[in-house]
């Protein structure tokens, strides 16, 4: 089987799952380098039986991805994953529609209209670009004159994603949430966060330890990647008295932090998982 493998710069998931192919005596490993690639749009120039996309650059991959999949060749994930997955309002929306609990989120537009949507929404809330990843560019507002300031960063900065002010109501996570991971339709393994920062992401110093996987977390886990395409993605999740509830779904998922605290072998799971789509 050819195996196309499209990255950018090669991190230590990408390492993992790179060795885990070269196990697999009836692969065929072709890198793409998303860096140095270009495409001719009117005629497939890959003979490919499936892509796996690990790009760092959300843009790349989005349409690279479609222009595999246009040409017949499955992808993992997805395009339109990628496309749902890489927007925040785009995952709310895939997760309101499927009846999935989610924060309460308001978007807006203006600076003015942002405003009026925290006031009425309350403090503490959290304005986050509707792209990105890391828990980079997010900010916890606790009360009015917080909210004027960080509206006017961002009315200044000027770029394209801080035009969207994506506005989402703050959760109490006790110093901790979930990160599960859903890899064609199963939920393999779950851990904790902790941090003693409101943000608890791993790429910002959180530590992590083993969750157990509930029956109540695979499903609304599995729920939760079923509404954004399916595929291999990662799942945050917030945890309190009320029940799970889903903040983001990821879809060049990180693990590097979780295969040793969980006991699964995470990339292999992925690419039991890639070669099952290759042979469909």
């Amino acid at each position: 089987m050819k195996v196309g493998f499209l990255h950018s710069i090669i991190r230590k998931e990408e390492k993992l799952l790179l060795d885990e192919f070269r196990k697999r005596p009836d692969v065929e490993l072709i890198k793409i380098d998303d860096r140095q690639q270009f495409f001719d749009l009117h005629k497939n120039s890959f003979d490919l039986d499936v892509v796996v996309e690990r790009s760092v650059n959300h843009s790349r991959a989005v349409h690279a991805l479609k222009i595999f999949s246009d040409h017949g060749i499955p992808t993992v994930n997805a395009p339109e994953v990628a496309e749902v997955c890489g927007s925040k309002f785009l995952t709310t929306q895939a997760l309101i529609k499927a009846g999935i609990r989610t924060p309460r989120c308001f978007l807006a537009f203006t600076p003015e209209s942002a405003l009026e949507a925290m006031d009425q929404l309350g403090y503490p809330c959290v304005i986050k670009p509707t792209t990105g990843s890391w828990g980079r560019l997010i900010s916890k507002i606790n009360d009015r004159d917080a909210a004027e300031a960080v509206l006017e960063h961002k009315q200044i900065l000027g770029s394209y994603h801080h035009s969207i002010f994506y506005i989402q109501e703050y959760v109490e996570k006790k110093g901790k949430d979930i990160r599960s991971f859903v890899v064609g339709g199963e939920c393999i393994a779950a851990i904790y966060r902790h941090a003693e920062h409101w943000i608890t992401n791993t790429a910002r110093g959180g530590s992590t330890t083993n969750c157990s996987v509930s029956d109540e977390l695979h499903e609304i886990s599995v729920k939760a990647a079923q509404a954004c395409g399916g595929g291999v993605v990662a799942i945050d999740v917030f945890e309190n008295d009320d029940g799970y509830s889903i903040n983001e779904v990821n879809y060049t998922m990180e693990f590097r932090n979780s295969i040793d605290v969980t006991g699964i072998n995470i990339p292999a799971r992925i690419v039991d998982y890639i070669l099952e789509v290759g042979r469909k």
